[in-house]
């Protein structure tokens, strides 16, 4: 049987690593904060995605997930890795 403490480890460990590296991929295939960057993957998406709408991204679509996920991850690193601290410190203190 496995303890409170390393589940509370690994899922601490496991959030963290998917809110860096899923928003890190993200940027770097040239979806960023600001908008999509010119010349990238990002573009090509774009590009691909507003010719088969018809001139336009439609909402729900994968480039429009991954432009929200992108301009997203500042607020959930400020918001989601805060509790995990705080949880990670309870079972800490209580175990």
């Amino acid at each position: 049987m496995v303890g409170f403490i390393p589940i509370v480890v690994g899922s601490t460990v496991g959030l963290a690593v998917a809110t860096v590296a899923i928003p890190a991929a993200v940027g770097a295939a040239g979806f960023t904060g600001a908008g999509i960057a010119a010349g990238s993957l990002a573009s090509q998406m774009m590009s691909a995605a507003a010719i088969a709408n018809g001139g336009g991204v439609a909402a729900g679509s994968t480039v429009a997930v991954l432009q929200s996920i992108e301009t997203a991850s500042a607020t959930c690193l400020s918001l989601v890795l805060p509790s995990q601290q705080r949880a990670l410190k309870i079972a800490v203190d209580c175990g």
